[in-house]
């Protein structure tokens, strides 16, 4: 039997959100295990927190149908559970995942930060190649392959209402994701406002998950593209979830000087859904 937490994480103001599973003590379970655990949850990811010997925790990331080596929402969430129970006691934490080590921050109010990669920028593709999974839009923008953790196709959308009109070829989309080696892609349009950055939405069919309401790693690698190819600036802040009736928000933080950039974060808040226990 494993007891499981639900939370929502990056949610906007209470709402929303995008739910992930959170079992605390996987010490154990075996890898089916957690995958049935995954299945019978059926959120894009489930979070199974195991003791670290270089952090102060290890997280494993399952989705409905595979492995996956780092997932923003379900980190998000993991700690917005053990915010909710009182377990954490100082405001910095170390997370060992197979994207590496990293830093969790966590303040008073329950804003939760977590360190990614230094971006890479990958290829700049055509948008004949995305033809056959996506319709073509007219942002002069180039659509780029930019990871923090996890490779994702940007790409960009001239409007609100082009991006909302999106209907994608998911099979099409699973084939163009093996073929580039990335977990699906990420369509945005720049709202040119002070309060939001951009809209989002997130394709990862790939895995098991159509559309998803918020994407930590993705909006990060956007935070980064947008730095390079827009506007550098300490946060940027993104909405997602619109055309699945569950509207998140997701922040983004990036520590730099002149055109380096030296640290990048991912974040929001989240509060909990539930509690389930599964026989596996």
């Amino acid at each position: 039997m494993a007891h499981v937490y639900v939370a929502s994480a990056f949610s906007k103001n209470n709402t929303g959100g995008n739910k992930a599973g959170v079992v605390l003590d996987s010490t154990n379970l075996t890898v089916p295990q957690k995958m049935e655990i995954a299945r019978i949850l059926g959120y894009s990811e489930t979070a199974f927190i195991s003791p670290s010997l270089l952090g102060d925790y290890k997280i494993e990331y399952y989705t409905p149908t595979d492995e996956v080596d780092l997932c923003g929402h379900a980190t998000i969430a993991t700690f917005s559970v053990l915010y909710h129970l009182q377990k954490l006691t100082k405001e910095n934490y170390l997370i060992e995942t197979k994207a590496g080590i990293l830093r969790i921050t966590v303040d008073q109010e329950g804003m939760i930060l977590m360190e990614q990669n230094i971006p890479t920028y990958g290829d700049i593709l055509s948008p004949t190649l995305l033809t056959p999974s996506m319709q073509h839009t007219t942002s002069s923008s180039p659509i780029q392959i930019v990871s923090t953790g996890l490779k994702d196709i940007l790409y960009p959308v001239s409007s609100i209402e082009q991006l909302h009109a999106l209907e994608p070829d998911y099979e099409a989309m699973i084939e163009l994701s093996k073929d580039l080696d990335v977990v699906g892609v990420h369509a945005f349009t720049i709202t040119h406002t002070d309060h939001v950055t951009a809209i989002c939405r997130n394709f990862a069919p790939l895995y098991g998950i159509n559309e998803e309401s918020a994407t930590g790693t993705a909006n990060c690698a956007l935070a980064c593209y947008l730095f390079k190819h827009y506007k550098p600036q300490q946060e940027y802040i993104f909405e997602q979830g619109y055309n699945l009736h569950s509207p998140s928000q997701i922040i983004a933080r990036i520590d730099y000087t002149e055109d380096t950039i030296h640290a990048v974060y991912v974040g929001g808040k989240g509060y909990m859904v539930c509690e389930r226990d599964i026989e596996v």
